[in-house]
């Protein structure tokens, strides 16, 4: 059946109407907002996308790689989905904190392998709750020391993830660097960073990386880190120790705990009250998308904790309610299953061994194949996913213009990008630019 014409109706602006003269009465509210710089790292992966070039090379991927230079979801995340398939028996919203299974198991991970974490663990020491991965995890700690915390100036290293600064800022902290990356020897400027925190004023927050330093691969020593965490002592600072790359350095995530027993040691020994460990799964389990991950604090005693674990959840519930639960229940099946666990650890050992050896081929091909007079070692030295090459502004310019291989402009790689099919193409590229730029 077909309508009357009648009963169309049509709009009929008024005589005086004029589009130009009401045009900024029709504005929406927000024609003021500023465009934001675009992110670095994703505007690369825009720029290496539309390129053409059949050798074009991504080195600013900062997720794991295989051989192939492919994505890769580890066996035991494949075994964890399918006995989730098939025993999963609910959608429904995870406690505010998170699921306390996964808090137990993740608390195991992370505090039971030594003595004092064991001892503060069973002393009720210890507030863990699920977080968004590591940048939600340390956004709520963040917010967690705007409120509580009477400090709000944060020390940082330099160079640190960006997104350090970002989410500091954003809850309402001021943040200022501190030494730690020497330029000229590629390696760590410890003398400047302990120079720098002897010259902090008390009750300051410290970040901290635990291991593979995002973005350079450099870590300290055990030795380094028993002096940086006397000066934490000996000048009353807050450390907050992030740790994305758990098992990256050794490829033993307990292994790469060393440096937290250190700091459990120094909490039972009276030597500092307190730490903030944010922990992610992302690269670990390689969970990127599920965003998962833990933040802890450590407390006095079980008092102080069931208030710092209530303040936890108040701030939390406005922000995102809850967490996700998909993620955490497949840590869950890892952590808690004998089987999946040592396939998890084999996993992890895979990762790391590829990255080493992606490291030590492009260290041979630049020293012994195309004998460059640069001094390449600390390719090797450095640990993780990231490197600091070395290579200048200008250096990496013209390999993105003229070679297709993309990398920051402070010349840090992510050894996950490279692969042997496009590793002779790379270790070419950056000797020939080295050369003519020398």
């Amino acid at each position: 059946m077909f309508r009357s014409s009648k009963s169309v109706r049509y709009i009929r602006f008024p005589s005086t109407y004029s589009l130009a003269s009401n045009l900024v009465r029709f504005q929406s509210r927000w024609a003021g907002v500023p465009q934001a710089p675009s992110d670095k790292i994703l505007g690369l992966s825009l720029l290496y996308t539309l390129d053409a070039n059949p050798n074009k090379v991504d080195l600013g991927v900062g997720a794991y790689r295989d051989g192939n230079g492919s994505p890769w979801i580890l066996p035991s995340v494949r075994m964890a989905e399918k006995i989730l398939q098939d025993t999963e028996s609910d959608k429904e919203y995870s406690p505010i904190l998170g699921s306390p299974k996964f808090i137990q198991l993740v608390q195991k991970l992370l505090f039971a392998h030594d003595t004092s974490g064991f001892q503060l663990l069973a002393d009720g020491r210890i507030v863990t709750a699920q977080g968004l991965s590591g940048t939600g995890s340390l956004r709520v700690l963040a917010e967690f020391l705007h409120r509580f915390h009477s400090n709000h100036h944060v020390k940082v290293p330099d160079p640190t993830w960006t997104n350090h600064l970002s989410i500091m800022k954003d809850s309402g902290l001021t943040t200022s660097a501190y030494r730690y990356y020497d330029q000229k020897s590629n390696a760590l400027d410890f003398d400047g960073l302990l120079e720098d925190l002897s010259r902090s004023e008390e009750g300051t927050i410290v970040l901290l990386h635990l291991s593979c330093h995002n973005p350079t691969g450099v870590d300290s020593s055990p030795e380094q880190w028993d002096e940086i965490i006397k000066m934490l002592s000996e000048r009353n600072l807050v450390p907050v120790v992030d740790t994305a790359y758990q098992g990256f350095q050794s490829g033993d995530p307990v292994k790469d705990l060393a440096t937290l027993f250190k700091f459990n040691d120094a909490v039972a020994m009276g030597k500092i009250p307190t730490y903030l460990l944010s922990q992610s799964f992302a690269k670990n389990m390689g969970l990127y998308g599920e965003r998962v991950g833990t933040l802890s604090v450590i407390c006095s005693g079980p008092r102080e904790s069931e208030r710092v674990r209530s303040q936890l959840a108040k701030l939390i519930r406005p922000m995102y309610s809850s967490p996700p639960t998909h993620g955490s229940k497949l840590v869950e099946t890892i952590l808690g299953n004998e089987d999946i666990y040592n396939q998890w650890l084999n996993d992890v050992k895979t990762m790391c061994d590829r990255l080493d050896s992606m490291r030590l081929l492009l260290y041979d091909k630049l020293t012994v194949e195309y004998n460059s007079a640069l001094d390449w070692e600390h390719i090797i030295t450095q640990k993780g996913m990231f490197c600091y090459t070395g290579l200048n502004p200008r250096q990496v310019e013209k390999l993105r213009s003229t070679k297709s291989v993309y990398m920051t402009a402070d010349g840090r790689i992510s050894i996950a990008g490279i692969c042997l099919k496009n590793i002779d193409y790379l270790a070419r590229s950056i000797d020939e630019v080295t050369k003519e730029t020398a």
